[in-house]
């Protein structure tokens, strides 16, 4: 069709010409609404960066104390529960202040306690041993 003849119908029906591949012989031309056009893609667009922080999963952490009650620690365990079920991988951490760096078997006593908790309510893949670095244990778990 001749370029004339594809503008005079793309007027006819109130739409644009928009030309899709210049380098082709002929130009490959398309007879669309521009403005709708360009809302879908758009649309699409946004549809695809929502989906890429979806797949992308987060790195939250959760601080306990060595004279935590065990209240507060359900609580936190109910939140790392969340935090996995909705994809993110945690990463606990168990602080000494002051004296307690004496006592760092209760640090290990209280992050066996955590896993358990843990573990009683979904599968869980702990990653690499629990770790000491400065005034801090901690250990890196994620969904099975």
């Amino acid at each position: 069709m001749s370029s004339k003849d594809a503008l005079n119908l793309a007027r006819d029906q109130g739409v644009d010409l928009v030309e899709i591949a210049a380098n082709a012989n002929p130009p490959v031309v398309k007879i669309i609404d521009w403005g709708k056009f360009q809302y879908q893609k758009m649309k699409e667009e946004a549809k695809n960066r929502r989906k890429a922080r979806e797949k992308q999963s987060e790195l939250k952490q959760m601080k306990f104390g060595l004279k935590i009650s065990d209240n507060d620690l359900n609580i936190k365990v109910r939140k790392i529960n969340g935090f996995l079920a909705d994809g993110d991988r945690v990463k606990i951490m168990v602080i000494f202040r002051g004296r307690e760096m004496a006592h760092k078997e209760v640090g290990h006593t209280i992050l066996t306690k955590i896993l358990n908790a843990i573990e009683a309510t979904q599968p869980i893949i702990v990653e690499g041993k629990p770790n000491f670095s400065g005034r801090n244990l901690s250990v890196g778990i994620r969904k099975k």
